[in-house]
Parts: structure tokens; C-alpha cells; sequence
């Protein structure tokens, strides 16, 4: 194939969602999304919408919302925002809806198996790159082009170049998808990656379990891209092709068409062996550590050594980059028998709902609450300081989260530290940034 036709990612992504064969890096077309998402915002974009002066949205089945910012609702100005987003899900017959407890729509769409690999999913929320751990291109919007996508189905995009990241060998213990994500970001920069696809390539992405897989486009909103991608492969497939067959119901031949289109939208997210990059950077794994990205920027990326014994009065374990089943384990492992230091909150949030469940079966939360952490509802928690862990002035947290600019959580005569989940629930036992090697002595 020459170098004139080959595609990268984003391109054959947009491509299909334009209904053209080929699009140039550059241009601008009108995309027609698979799925538009929202959150507690949906009461705002509604008062936008209804400027369009329509009594219909155009595209329900292709709307998805869930009610995970500040949930349960903390004040009386929440709840009424979530009793208008309720009123208008009824009305307009909006099915993808998912409700307080649910938990984060990152998490709560791909357990739904809403998105397939090479579908466009666009949201009123930036960190949708997430849905590139499916091979699919995601990608924030304000709530304007939400609006603009309830009334008229489809939204101009550019073309965006793209970037490709390689990662080659076997991660080494205690090391994980996060430490390479913070270690990407600290390097190239928090715009390093600005309006770009970033893709992942490599060995060692390969190898990475599913969940390892979601934190890094998930952390690439941090990075400034447009969208992220990772290569969907034969573990994609049977999550997909599981939680496809599990549901049942008046959309069982919507399910099935889904499931059976599986393999051919797998290589058609696929980017062209021969496609073009702005940029490509070769990592190798075995050179990487534990990092923690410093106040007041994702990009204030060190080791973690270089921070071990900074004093910590909060823990934080969840939100979409790791409240996982996978990151709960990570931390239960190294909290089991031990207690949370003196003068310290360990706050535990599950991405889910299923990921709590899951937790309680395997007696991860047992381990978190003889510790003395304490359980949420699942859900954003205090990550946009909303409620549910918002710290004092002149406290540090330590956090599992995406993002630690100032006042983050809501307070801005705060820190806040970001590292992998093992990290967090070390520092959580030792009342100040640790090393997991060190707890388990």
C-alpha cells in the first residue's frame, strides 16, 4: 500500500464516521457519532438544546447519560439538576441512562459494552479518549456541540495528526500502566500531545491486562490529545463479545449484529502498517520505575523516590484512570492486616458499581474497612471537588487520579500528589508518599 492511502487510527476512525473511504490529516468533515455522552451536565446542554427551538432530540438511541459527578446529590442544587436530567430522559426516551450508584461513565459504558473498536464516541466530558482502550476514537466536546449533536446528529472535526508511542519488553514489578502514562506526560509535557491521535504500540501494551490498558488513553486527556488509541485484539473481543451475550431483551438482534460485526470492526480500527506520523517515541520497559506527578501539574513528573517521606494527611483510591477491580486489588494487597495511619483518610472509591460487587466478593473491601478506609459510592467522589473528600487548606493528598492542578478538589491552598494505585494505599499505611516495597518489608 502506498504512502499516499495508508491511515493511521483517527483517520480510518473518522473516515467511517463520515461515510467517506479515505480522509486527509487536515480536514474538516462532518462526523456522525456512534454514541454522544453526558454526565450531571445534561440539565445544561438541555437549556442549550432547547434554543434550537425542537420538542425532539434527533438521535436518542445514540444519547447516552450518567449521573456520576456528584452523586449522591450534595446539595439541594445537585438533586434538582438530577431531577431535570431524570424528566428529560423519560421524556425523550433516552434508554442509555444510567443512575446515581451506577458509577463513572468511563467505567459504566465500556462494562455496557455501549462502544465497539472503530466507532466515534464523542462527550461532554474530557476524558472520553478513554474509549480508546476498545480501539475506538473518543474524544471530549463542550456542552455547545453536544447541544448542536442532540438537534442535528452530526458535528464538524478536524483530521488530527497523530503520535506514536511504543513500549517494548516486560513491565517490572510495581510498575504499571500509570507510571508509564505519568512517565510519557513528564517527558513530552502536558501539551506535548495537543489536538494529536496518540497511538500505543508495542510488546509490552500487548501484554497489559484490559484495565492496565484503559488508563492510558484515559491519562492522554492530561497529555492534551484529541483522542488515544490501543490496538484491539483477541482480550478485546471476548470482553466485548461476553457482555454483548449477557444482555437480553427487545435488543437481542441489535446485541447479536454487534457481536457478530466484532471481527470486521477489529481490523477496520486498525491503522495501515505504512501510515504516516508526526511523531514517534520508543520506550523500553525495563528502564521505567514507579513516578508521581507533582503539585500543581501533571507534568511535574519524578521518581518516586525523590518524594518518599512527604507527609500526606489523604489517600485517594479510585475515578475512571484507576478505580478498578484491578486497582483495588493492587491496594488491598498491600493494606490487608495493616492500618491506616493516624492523622490520614483513606478514601476508597469504586469506578462502579460492578467493580464494587466484584470487591465485595473478593473481600477487597473487608481489607479496606478493618484498615480504617473509608467506602464510597460510586462515582467521580471528590476527583472535581464536588464532595465526598474535598481536603482542608495546607493538606496533602496522595491520589489515583488524572489530573492535580490547583484546587483540583476543591480547595486551592491544597496538594495533591499523583501516582499508581499500590503507591496509594502505601502511603495511606504510612502517613507519608511510600514505596509499596517497602510496607510489605
Amino acid at each position: 500500500m502506498s504512502a499516499q492511502i495508508t491511515q493511521t487510527f483517527a483517520q480510518k476512525a473518522l473516515a467511517r464516521a463520515a461515510g467517506l473511504d479515505f480522509v486527509e490529516v487536515g480536514q474538516v468533515i462532518d462526523a456522525r457519532p456512534d454514541i454522544v455522552l453526558s454526565h450531571d451536565n445534561t440539565a445544561a446542554i438541555r437549556r442549550i438544546w432547547q434554543e434550537f427551538g425542537q420538542e425532539r432530540v434527533l438521535i436518542p438511541e445514540r444519547i447516552a447519560i450518567t449521573l456520576d459527578h456528584a452523586v449522591p446529590a450534595p446539595t439541594t442544587r445537585h438533586a434538582q439538576n438530577h431531577a431535570e436530567i431524570r424528566q428529560f430522559v423519560c421524556e425523550q426516551g433516552i434508554r442509555h441512562f444510567f443512575e446515581v450508584g451506577r458509577g463513572i461513565c468511563h467505567q459504566v459504558l465500556s462494562e455496557e459494552a455501549i462502544v465497539l473498536p472503530g466507532q466515534l464516541i464523542l462527550g461532554a466530558d474530557s476524558h472520553t479518549t478513554h474509549y480508546g482502550w476498545l480501539g475506538a476514537f473518543g474524544a471530549g466536546i463542550g456542552r455547545s456541540e453536544v447541544a448542536t449533536l442532540w438537534a442535528t446528529g452530526e458535528l464538524w472535526l478536524r483530521v488530527p495528526e497523530s503520535m506514536k508511542i511504543v513500549l517494548e519488553g516486560e513491565l517490572p514489578p510495581g510498575v504499571t500502566a500509570k507510571d508509564f502514562a505519568l512517565r510519557v506526560i513528564g517527558d513530552l509535557g502536558a501539551d506535548g500531545g495537543l489536538y494529536m491521535s496518540v497511538e500505543f504500540h508495542g510488546s509490552a501494551i500487548a501484554a497489559m491486562s484490559l484495565e492496565s490498558r484503559m488508563v492510558l488513553p484515559n491519562m492522554m486527556a492530561e497529555f492534551g490529545a484529541k483522542t488515544a488509541w490501543v490496538a484491539p485484539d483477541e482480550k478485546t473481543v471476548a470482553y466485548l463479545t461476553q457482555r454483548l451475550g449477557r444482555r437480553g431483551g427487545a435488543g437481542q438482534s441489535e446485541q447479536s449484529a454487534g457481536r457478530d460485526s466484532l471481527p470486521l470492526s477489529l481490523s477496520a480500527s486498525l491503522p495501515d502498517a505504512e501510515a504516516m506520523y508526526a511523531a514517534v517515541h520508543h520506550y523500553r520497559a525495563v528502564d521505567l520505575e514507579p513516578y508521581v506527578a507533582c503539585p500543581h501539574s501533571v507534568d511535574k513528573v519524578v521518581p518516586l523516590s525523590a518524594v518518599a517521606g512527604t507527609l500526606v494527611q489523604q489517600a485517594f483510591l479510585g475515578t475512571c484512570t484507576n478505580g478498578r477491580l484491578e486497582d483495588l486489588a493492587a491496594a488491598a494487597e498491600i493494606i490487608r492486616g495493616r492500618r491506616v495511619a493516624p492523622g490520614v483518610r483513606f478514601l476508597v472509591i469504586p469506578a462502579s458499581s460492578e467493580v464494587l460487587k466484584a470487591a465485595l466478593e473478593c473481600g477487597y473491601i473487608q481489607d479496606f474497612v478493618e484498615a480504617g478506609a473509608v467506602i464510597g459510592v460510586p462515582g467521580c467522589g471528590p476527583c472535581m471537588g464536588n464532595h465526598m473528600g474535598i481536603p482542608a487548606p495546607g493538606e496533602v493528598t496522595i491520589s489515583s487520579a488524572n489530573r492535580n492542578f490547583r484546587g483540583r478538589m476543591g480547595t486551592a491552598d491544597s496538594e495533591i500528589y499523583l501516582s499508581n494505585p499500590a503507591v496509594v494505599a502505601a502511603s495511606a499505611v504510612a502517613g507519608v508518599i511510600a514505596d509499596p516495597q517497602e510496607i510489605r518489608g
